[in-house]
């Protein structure tokens, strides 16, 4: 099976439908964009694939070591623990945190140690601590915030802190990443900056990315495959190519030809 299957995935609020019977594939290490007007179901159907909301119909099944998994009754922290992480359209960062300590918050889920350890101060507390710190450092060097450790996470600039957002999920070593609208607010310097580093992160990390953005020339450029929602239901799915020619793509969009 693929890495994850999503099968009549629906999701109501009282009469209405955010996300309607919608089927799609994520394979491994591979780079796709969901795309959609506003409205279409788009952070909708990421809550739901990430645990934040639970499917009113369809399964969502993960692909494990283990054999397949159904995510559906999943909460958000177990659906993590199997390799699904997230940003999100609002920049969700710990504000009064450094910069260190944010991304190594995200790794004591994995690499954590009792609670006697910590709260005793052992010597095994203090060696997990440097662990970490030394990890959650070699990422950060990655993208190029090494020097903003010690920095509380508030005082950084937007796109350090859209940047920090990313690199916190990835310390979770995620086996697919969701990435809401990451390109909200840049600049075209930032946009272009991060179009390459989405690029290293799904290379370099072999990870599979799904990507929400509303900058198109950022999504055709780096993305395999795209699906795109209209009023919650699958309107279209191919390359971009195929995309760029879709007459009901281009309806949704513009209205016409």
């Amino acid at each position: 099976m693929s890495l994850l299957e999503i099968k009549k995935l629906t999701k109501n609020f009282g009469g209405l439908s955010a996300v309607s019977m919608v089927d799609m594939t994520f394979e491994k290490n591979e780079l796709v964009g969901l795309i959609g007007p506003n409205g279409a179901g788009k952070t909708t159907l990421f809550n739901l694939l990430t645990g934040v909301y639970v499917p009113s119909e369809g399964t969502i099944t993960l692909d494990t070591d283990k054999g397949p998994v159904v995510l559906n009754q999943k909460s958000p922290h177990q659906i993590s623990d199997l390799g699904l992480t997230r940003t999100f359209q609002n920049i969700r960062l710990f504000h009064e945190l450094s910069v260190l300590d944010n991304v190594k918050i995200a790794m004591h889920s994995k690499k954590g140690v009792s609670l006697w350890h910590s709260l005793c101060r052992t010597s095994k507390y203090y060696q997990n601590e440097k662990e970490l710190s030394e990890q959650a450092l070699e990422l950060l060097t990655l993208f190029n915030l090494q020097d903003k450790q010690d920095v509380l996470s508030k005082h950084l600039s937007y796109g350090e802190q859209r940047r920090l957002e990313i690199v916190r999920a990835l310390a979770t070593n995620p086996r697919i990443l969701f990435l809401d609208e990451p390109a909200a607010g840049m600049n075209p310097q930032e946009t272009a900056e991060l179009t390459e580093l989405i690029h290293k992160i799904q290379q370099d990390f072999n990870i599979t990315v799904v990507l929400i953005e509303h900058d198109m020339s950022l999504v055709m450029s780096i993305c395999q495959r795209i699906y795109v929602l209209e009023y919650g239901r699958l309107l279209a799915h191919g390359t971009p190519d195929e995309i760029k020619q879709n007459k009901a793509v281009i309806k949704a969009y513009l209205g016409g030809e």
